[in-house]
């Protein structure tokens, strides 16, 4: 009994085959966001998160526009993602950095993030339609539910800052 050996350039060109082509461009992508947060009544700290397409949970973020800053852009997009009007800026809480893939290019992406205090009517909260929910969790649950690592860190630091001090 003979056991057939595939032929090396059979092998070779299935591996071509499969491969995805080189990556021609690096692009980079400014972002802003916050870490959007409220008491209630009873003084339990509940933050607002967003589940974006893929049904992940996540922060009201989005890409900074030609002559916005950080903050502008972070105020801005937590107002049309989830439709709050009032709202007060608290102070840079970090940037998470990351990269990913996109056809042929190289997406270096960076997230400057804020701690935004909720006002106003803060239960008056509408998601954009390319989203699959919105909904405020208490501080703890947030945690759990978060899907990006980095950002539950910065949750963890604006948690902080808002009991060190006593926003």
């Amino acid at each position: 009994m003979s056991m057939k050996r595939p032929k090396p350039l059979k092998a070779f060109k299935k591996i071509v085959k499969n491969r995805r082509p080189a990556i021609s461009e690096v692009v980079k992508e400014p972002t802003a966001g916050g870490v959007v947060w409220r008491r209630t009544d009873r003084g339990v700290i509940e933050i607002l998160l967003i589940q974006d397409a893929k049904e992940r949970w996540t922060i009201p973020k989005g890409h900074i526009e030609e002559g916005e800053t950080a903050k502008q852009t972070a105020e801005r997009e937590i107002n049309e993602e989830t439709g709050l009007k009032q709202m007060e800026m608290q102070g840079f809480l970090g940037k998470i950095n990351f990269r990913y893939r996109r056809q042929q290019s190289l997406v270096l992406m960076t997230t400057d993030i804020f701690l935004v205090k909720a006002k106003g009517d803060t239960d008056d909260i509408t998601p954009e339609e390319w989203m699959k929910g919105i909904r405020w969790f208490p501080a703890t649950d947030a945690l759990d539910k978060i899907e990006y690592e980095d950002i539950g860190k910065l949750i963890l630091i604006g948690l902080q800052k808002i009991r060190k001090n006593k926003l």
